[in-house]
């Protein structure tokens, strides 16, 4: 796998970045090609047609959208990490009708007993948040639901003893937003999880740090990723 430093524009944190590699429909592992040198772009704004890239498999030649790399710096920017362009394919090819695809495996990183997390493409903004029930049920929590529309308390999950927000919006996530989740689960008396799509403000991450709410950051393969360090003790002791 290919691995290229990067430096977040917001921290000036350094980072080493593999990106990870899927198999193509032939077997073959593929992976985005990466730019070397190239200036990382913190999202500030998503489009969903955006954030997806075409990758030519090596092995049989085949062209398929896969999720535009990302990275989740600790300071909460995303940062979308560039990558070479690929040559369209020309007409006749086999491979011209590719379509994204539904299901992408992710390696087995999760520690035993815990099987692999098997993640849920996100498309829409219903995806991210069916992606974060998964998730959620993966970590160990019951009950996981949600409504067949969204209430005006706009909790998008709920669960044995948790609710949880999903922003799916193109914007980082605010202050009052956190705020709100955290009132709601304290009339409940239950704990509260946010996952975040565009990132956070910094006021928000440092409010939801010093309340001990998990910030999560999703991108389009609908992996979680844990922004703080509640989210990384969630992580690693699950529900």
């Amino acid at each position: 796998m290919e691995s290229v430093p990067v430096r977040c524009p917001a921290c000036r944190r350094d980072h080493a970045y593999m990106t990870p590699a899927y198999p193509c429909p032939c077997g073959s592992p593929t992976a985005p090609p990466l730019m070397r040198g190239a200036p990382v772009t913190p999202i500030t704004h998503r489009t969903w047609n955006d954030d997806w890239v075409t990758v030519r498999c090596r092995g049989c030649g085949r062209h398929d959208q896969w999720p535009q790399p990302e990275l989740c710096c600790p300071c909460g920017a995303v940062l979308r990490i560039p990558v070479r362009p690929v040559a369209a394919p020309g007409r006749g090819d086999r491979s011209a009708g590719a379509v994204r695809p539904s299901h992408i495996p992710l390696p087995r990183t999760a520690p035993a007993p815990r099987p692999p997390f098997r993640p849920l493409t996100i498309r829409t903004a219903r995806d991210a948040v069916g992606a974060a029930a998964l998730y959620l049920t993966w970590l160990g929590y019951r009950e996981v639901a949600q409504p067949a529309e969204r209430p005006a308390s706009r909790i998008d999950l709920r669960a044995a003893g948790l609710i949880a927000r999903v922003d799916s919006a193109t914007r980082p996530t605010a202050l009052r937003d956190v705020e709100c989740l955290w009132l709601h689960a304290l009339n409940a008396s239950v704990s509260s999880v946010f996952f975040s799509l565009a990132g956070y403000a910094p006021d928000a991450r440092e409010r939801a740090d010093g309340l001990r709410i998990p910030l999560f950051v999703m991108d389009l393969t609908g992996t979680p990723q844990p922004v703080n360090s509640p989210a990384d003790e969630l992580l690693s002791t699950g529900a």
